[in-house]
């Protein structure tokens, strides 16, 4: 039996194992996913050591950067991105080979581009994590200027403290990578001005749990248009399968 998973830490609320298992049953499919809990990425050998009929992974938060270092290979993507969520294990002989893909970039794409209109110019992403590099790597490749939005003063990042009513209607597409609103804490929602949004103001927040999150709702109040993160991660699992299969990515 071919067996695949997901690492990170933690996994209660993981999307992936049920998605996989019920499409394996459903398609008489002889496999099995599991979540293999890390504390440490350290442990990734171990779980490739002892499990020799594992095909592949999907790797998330908080291992999508770390990960790199023990993968012979990277796609384009992941490598331009600087994050992996997809790795491909092929076993030949005695030797292992991980190569490190980056599905989130397609889901995003996809999930986001029906909903962009012609003002759609430039965006801010909320966050810096491996998700929103996946972000930033799909808006560029879709003709719109990212701008990262941080709680900490950098380089070429704004803070929340930066972001004006002028600057909410010049970036006027806001995808929020951070986990602020996810259950339990769905009250929780990231500073901005939401009163400068209106009909021209594009929200996508890739939580998916609540289905409408504060930062949504809020959004939606002043005309915004919003989307959560559901079809993009149903988009990834799909572009997941096809890769550990080897067939082309669409």
């Amino acid at each position: 039996m071919d067996k695949y998973g997901l690492i990170g830490y933690p996994l209660e609320h993981s999307f992936s194992k049920g998605y996989f298992n019920e499409k394996f049953q459903n398609e008489g499919i002889d496999a099995e996913y599991n979540n293999y809990e890390i504390s440490s990425i350290e442990s990734l050998w171990e779980i490739i050591d002892t499990t020799p009929e594992l095909k592949g992974l999907n790797v998330t938060i908080p291992y999508k950067k770390q990960v790199i270092k023990y993968l012979d290979a990277l796609s384009p993507e992941a490598k331009a991105i600087g994050a992996v969520n997809v790795i491909r294990i092929e076993h030949t002989g005695n030797k292992t080979y991980l190569k490190g893909y980056n599905s989130d970039v397609i889901g995003f794409t996809k999930s986001i581009e029906p909903l962009l209109e012609r003002y759609h110019k430039k965006a801010l992403v909320l966050g810096t994590g491996g998700s929103s590099k996946a972000v930033c790597y799909g808006l560029k490749s879709l003709g719109i200027e990212p701008k990262c939005v941080s709680r900490r003063k950098n380089i070429d990042v704004l803070t929340y403290n930066d972001l004006s009513p002028k600057i909410i209607k010049e970036f006027n597409v806001i995808v929020n990578c951070t986990p602020v609103g996810m259950y339990p804490n769905v009250e929780e929602c990231l500073p901005l001005p939401y009163e400068a949004m209106d009909s021209h103001t594009l929200l996508y927040d890739l939580l998916y749990n609540p289905n409408v999150t504060r930062f949504m709702e809020k959004g939606k109040e002043h005309g915004a248009v919003v989307k959560n993160g559901l079809e993009m991660l149903l988009l990834q699992a799909f572009a997941s399968w096809d890769i550990w299969n080897d067939r082309e990515v669409k």
